[in-house]
C-alpha cells in the first residue's frame, strides 16, 4: 500500500485526483501508477486501469491470475469490471467510497455471483491515510474554489 500511496500522493501533486495503485506479481511490484484523467484528458485513465494495462505488457498477456492489485480507494464501476476481466487474483484497496464504490459500498461488482470471475477482496488497508489524501485534495480545492469567487 505505501506504493500506491506515493502514486496518489504524486498524482495530487501533478493535479488529478490523489487515487494510486500498484500491481504485485511474485513479490515483486510489476507497475505502479497514480491517476492521470486530468493530465491526459481521458476518463479511463483511472490508476487501476492505467496499472493493469502496465502489467498485461510487463507479463506479456492479459490474463492477471496471479497478481494482486493495491489501491488507495475502493473500484468504481469501471475499474471493477476492468480487474474482472483482467481475471485478478487479489484486490486491497484503502479506503472506501460511499458514492460509486463497487466492493461493497454502492454494490459490489468484484464479488458478484453471476460473474465468471470473482477475486479475493479485502478493504480498509490504510483507510484513514488513504481517505486523508482525498479529503486534503478536495479540501485544498473548494479553497481555492472559494477564494476566486470572493469580490
Amino acid at each position: 500500500m505505501a506504493r500506491a500511496i506515493d502514486e496518489a500522493r504524486a498524482a495530487a501533486a501533478a493535479g488529478d485526483v490523489p487515487v494510486g495503485a500498484a500491481i504485485l506479481h511474485e513479490g515483486r511490484v510489476l507497475a505502479a501508477v497514480g491517476n492521470r484523467t486530468v493530465r491526459d484528458q481521458d476518463p479511463t485513465a483511472h490508476a487501476e486501469v492505467l496499472a493493469m494495462r502496465a502489467a498485461a505488457a510487463a507479463l506479456g498477456r492479459w490474463r492477471l491470475t496471479d497478481c494482486t492489485l493495491v489501491i488507495t480507494l475502493e473500484p468504481c464501476a469501471m475499474c471493477a469490471g476492468a480487474i474482472i476481466l483482467s481475471r485478478m487474483a487479489r484486490v486491497v484497496f484503502g479506503a472506501w467510497d460511499d458514492k460509486a464504490g463497487m466492493a461493497g459500498s454502492v454494490g459490489d461488482l468484484l464479488r458478484h455471483p453471476r460473474l465468471n470471475h470473482r477475486p479475493e477482496v479485502e478493504g480498509g488497508v490504510e483507510a484513514e491515510t488513504c481517505a486523508a489524501l482525498l479529503r486534503d485534495f478536495f479540501e485544498a480545492r473548494r479553497h481555492v474554489a472559494d477564494l476566486s469567487a470572493e469580490p
